[in-house]
């Protein structure tokens, strides 16, 4: 049957729709304009750092200078050329049928972070744009990535509750200001944190302070140790 289906609808690129070998790949040419995070990486934040990994954990420079809310950070890929077309697809444009291929990048980007006694928590939407939106991108890619990885995930054991302006030109600082009490632990399920490691999961990491406000929240929820993954990583030169 599946040989068959196979033939009916030869599997597509991910970005582009070009035919390639497996379901949920990309073709070459969209491969070469995405660039997956390896190598020497910031152990807090994810970025990408010069030079080889030598095994030991590395800081960027704004980790050594400002202090993270959580522990370490990993992104599967950096923000711009097909990845920034597929995520806005993903996350405007109903491509959800994208969120099991990028669970598997952030399963590989994430390995050495995740445990088996690992929560998933995605970062919260607040509902007036849950309704717009009609979904949550961080939701989905925290269910898919339970899937793939068989860690334990809770979907709303954060809350948002209230609602943000849009933070997309702002700084981390003025980021910070406006989120400061807007997130918060829910007031039932909360409890599945504490004394857990959780993992916040997101879409984009761009200055870190909704992350920071979810991991703040976690910790006040108990939870032992707060890491984080997302999907992408704005680089700080962008």
């Amino acid at each position: 049957m599946q040989s068959a289906l196979r033939l009916i609808y030869p599997p597509q690129c991910l970005s582009c729709g070009d035919l390639v070998a497996d379901e949920g790949a990309l073709c070459g040419g969209c491969w070469s304009e995405t660039q997956f995070v390896s190598g020497a990486m910031c152990d807090c934040c994810g970025v990408p750092l010069p030079g080889e990994s030598d095994g030991h954990a590395l800081l960027c420079d704004t980790c050594m200078t400002e202090q993270r809310a959580w522990t370490r950070g990993r992104s599967a890929v950096i923000y711009g050329g097909q990845a920034r077309s597929m995520i806005l697809g993903f996350k405007h444009g109903d491509r959800l049928d994208l969120a099991r291929s990028f669970a598997g990048w952030m399963a590989g980007a994430a390995s050495d972070i995740l445990r088996p006694d690992t929560l998933l928590v995605p970062v919260p939407l607040h509902r007036a744009r849950l309704l717009r939106r009609k979904y949550n991108q961080s939701a989905l890619l925290a269910r898919e990535l339970a899937r793939v990885t068989g860690n334990g995930y809770c979907l709303d054991a954060l809350v948002r509750v209230r609602p943000t302006d849009s933070l997309d030109a702002l700084g981390r600082e003025a980021r910070e200001h406006i989120l400061r009490g807007a997130i918060e632990p829910h007031s039932r399920r909360g409890d599945l944190m504490a004394d857990r490691h959780v993992v916040l999961v997101d879409d984009v990491f761009t200055t870190g302070a909704t992350l920071s406000a979810c991991s703040r929240a976690a910790y006040a929820a108990g939870a032992h140790d707060v890491c984080v993954i997302t999907l992408a990583r704005v680089a700080p030169n962008a």
